[in-house]
């Protein structure tokens, strides 16, 4: 019997004692943190170290967010914690850009298909899709997550690279070649899933392994469930979104481009009016 038969049959036992405590309308509430690495290069002309390092710490803060998985075994929610924004250094103007966020993401994975609500530019937008399938590879490592013990999976995923854009004073042109093919890379995302809880489910659009997902890492950023209540007490209606102006991933994704390539445009012809440091920062989503 080889390591990952091993590992299948270790996963089915777990599950065989752990389904009879959860029944059919058993529902689950998780509480996962982000944090993102942040490495921006500046030279000494564009910006002095003090301000760089305050930028820097700024970043790690706007990437550090907090998500509630409201989940059950067909369907979840997934929504981020409202914070306040952290302060901007003195003298500084950030302009943040992610193509990447959600207000709400219901994901029903009996019917393979998610709905994202997510507000863009000012306009709300009912994105929806079906889930697409999630090679995974289990692995043979374990560990302890709270808990849980957790089994390790890995996938690959090839992206699009997006350079964070950075403009101090417009120094830096963001606008590409639309004629200029995309630059991809290949990116390992490593899982961690516990069969403790027989749901196929996890964090953002993460799905596909016998159990839920309380880790995953993408090289890049790192979201880990912090804390898990099983039937609680004030239990939440997994609902599916209906407001705003339905659309394809696909259309969706085109219209994030055009109107990227719109305020780039606009900042590009209003940067001679700025008086201070003016950072633009896109985040690939």
């Amino acid at each position: 019997m080889n390591t990952i038969t091993k590992l299948l049959v270790v996963t089915a036992v777990m599950l065989l004692h752990v389904v009879g405590a959860f029944g059919q309308d058993f529902q689950g509430e998780a509480t996962y943190k982000s944090k993102r690495k942040v490495d921006i290069q500046l030279d000494s002309t564009q910006m002095d170290t003090g301000m760089h390092q305050q930028m820097i710490e700024m970043l790690k803060k706007q990437f550090e967010k907090t998500f509630i998985l409201t989940f059950n075994k067909e369907a979840s929610t997934y929504k981020e914690e409202e914070s306040l924004a952290p302060p901007q250094p003195q003298g500084m103007q950030m302009v943040m850009v992610s193509t990447g966020g959600s207000d709400v993401l219901y994901k029903n994975i009996k019917e393979k298909r998610y709905t994202n609500q997510n507000e863009s530019f000012s306009k709300v937008f009912l994105i929806q899709d079906s889930l697409q399938d999630i090679e995974w590879t289990l692995e043979k490592e374990t560990k302890n997550i709270g808990d849980y013990t957790c089994f390790k999976a890995t996938t690959t995923r090839q992206i699009e690279v997006v350079e964070s854009g950075i403009s101090v004073n417009g120094d830096k042109d963001l606008s590409t070649d639309e004629n200029e093919a995309p630059k991809m890379k290949d990116i390992t995302i490593t899982a961690w899933y516990t069969p403790q809880i027989p749901v196929s489910n996890g964090p953002g659009n993460y799905h596909g392994l016998p159990g839920l997902i309380l880790e995953v890492n993408d090289g890049t950023e790192t979201v880990i469930c912090s804390k898990i209540i099983i039937n609680p007490k004030d239990a939440m209606a997994i609902e599916e979104p209906k407001k705003g102006k339905e659309v394809s991933q696909e259309e969706y994704d085109k219209i994030m481009a055009k109107k990227l390539k719109e305020m780039e445009e606009r900042m590009r012809s209003n940067r001679r009016d700025s008086d201070g440091q003016n950072i633009e920062i896109r985040i690939g989503g």
